[in-house]
């Protein structure tokens, strides 16, 4: 069990993450669940309620214990970072609103794992997989806006939940969009002639009321389009097109921003076209097409070929 006051802390420490840093309500659904989840382990490892006291007094073996029971429910190395990640925060916090020392959480040590790298589409597999996706519907109009949607995270590199929190307020597209994405962070994205295109053909063709607050893409239920609608299209799209299961919404975003690279765009720009908090998770594309080029400097090197 844990006590009143301690869940009134981690309730607490949440509306701080939310207020200060901005955090998304996903990621504070994750951290609750992360933390809550700890604290729980400890009540039942120490037999006891938990409450500030106690888990002030939380010991480095009690951390090992903590990880090994993590490990053995089958939790991968990258959710058990994540959730050590979110412990140390609550924990961060907690010592300096009450004043105990809290060495033994933050010095435990984040269990490696293997990042992944991103999955991007070749360029004419991009443009194939946009061309698809408009043959799926028999409804014009859906046909239009399914191709919209995917044009946008292609040539954009949208979120899904981003392009589909487009508004009709925001039509026509001008030459930039503000998007307002993670952690509620705005930024602004130019719009390329073909995204206004597939947007203006959706437009043409959509029969239902046009009020400026509605979300743009709508159901054919009359409802806002749901992000569900978008990824069976797309794998619909891809078995046709002999496409990896790679081929999702967010791998149009992987190819935005891979392909970016492969033109010459910089790292700060592409960042901040993406909405990412930190240059190290653009970083990721300098490592996809480092080793695209190798795969065809192996293929063309005449070693490679003896």
């Amino acid at each position: 069990m844990i006590s009143p006051a301690l869940r009134d802390a981690a309730q607490a420490w949440l509306d701080h993450a939310r207020a200060l840093r901005g955090a998304s309500e996903k990621t504070i659904d994750a951290y609750r669940a992360d933390v809550l989840g700890f604290l729980s382990f400890m009540t039942l490892h120490h037999g006891e309620a938990q409450g500030l006291g106690p888990v002030s007094r939380v010991t480095v073996s009690d951390m090992r214990a903590w990880m090994a029971h993590e490990r053995s429910r089958g939790v991968s190395a990258r959710s058990l970072a994540r959730a050590l990640s979110a412990v140390k925060g609550f924990y961060r916090w907690l010592s300096d609103r009450e004043g105990f020392e809290p060495t033994a959480v933050l010095s435990t040590r984040s269990p490696k794992f293997q990042n992944k790298l991103p999955r991007p589409l070749a360029v004419d597999a991009a443009q194939a997989m946009i061309d698809r996706v408009e043959l799926q519907a028999t409804a014009p109009w859906v046909a239009a806006r399914d191709a919209a949607v995917v044009t946008l995270l292609y040539g954009c590199g949208l979120r899904i939940s981003e392009a589909l929190s487009i508004t009709f307020a925001d039509t026509p597209l001008a030459d930039t969009l503000r998007i307002r994405g993670k952690g509620n962070k705005e930024r602004i994205v130019p719009v390329i002639g073909p995204a206004r295109d597939a947007v203006d053909a959706y437009l043409r063709l959509y029969p239902g009321p046009r009020e400026p607050q509605m979300q743009l893409f709508r159901g054919v239920r009359g409802g806002a389009l749901n992000a569900r609608a978008i990824q069976k299209v797309m794998e619909q799209a891809r078995m046709q097109l002999g496409l990896p299961a790679s081929a999702t919404p967010h791998a149009m975003r992987h190819s935005f921003a891979t392909h970016l690279l492969g033109a010459g765009g910089d790292l700060r720009t592409i960042q901040e076209l993406l909405g990412h908090a930190s240059l190290s998770t653009t970083q990721a594309y300098t490592a996809v097409d480092t080793a695209r080029l190798m795969e065809v400097y192996d293929a063309a090197h005449p070693k490679a070929k003896r």
